[in-house]
């Protein structure tokens, strides 16, 4: 696909745009979460990849998370809190090293709008103590169009 100058133009004009009035900024407001804890106890609880991931919205590397490759029936919980996030029925294999799911399981997961590569994008974390779980984007298969890409060290699976 050849891109215009006319193109080119308008997407770096929205890029710059998104950069400079939202980079870093969260467009929703502060939610209080059923489990909180003090960051040094998040600390305590979590793994150092864990906390890097859940705490401060870090990403892990792809490929590297056992879960990716999970295939057993059960269910994927919060490696903070153990809140039901994913059934096993709803993973797929994206391609992308991530474990990726089309539809997160009721009341698991909440999303927030964040702008940290400059462009806004949908982030997930658990709705009960408000972790970061990954992106959510529209490209995934039927029945809900969406790819749920998750960070493995953020989940424990459970089996059965």
């Amino acid at each position: 696909m050849k891109l215009s100058k006319r193109n080119f133009l308008s997407f770096a004009s929205a890029g710059a745009a998104a950069f400079i009035f939202g980079c870093g900024k969260d467009a929703t407001a502060k939610v209080n979460f059923a489990v909180t804890y003090s960051d040094a106890e998040w600390q305590k609880r979590l793994s150092p990849a864990a906390y890097r991931v859940l705490r401060q919205e870090d990403t892990e590397r792809p490929y590297t998370s056992p879960l990716n490759a999970e295939k057993r029936k059960g269910t994927f919980v919060c490696a903070g809190c153990k809140t039901r996030l994913f059934s096993s029925t709803t993973k797929f294999e994206s391609g992308t090293g991530w474990p990726s799911f089309y539809a997160p399981l009721a009341a698991g997961v909440g999303t927030k709008t964040d702008y940290k590569i400059g462009l806004p994008r949908t982030e997930v974390h658990c709705a009960r103590c408000g972790g970061h779980l990954g992106h959510v984007f529209n490209d995934g298969p039927k029945p809900t169009g969406k790819r749920y890409c998750m960070n493995g060290v953020a989940m424990k699976f459970v089996p059965g």
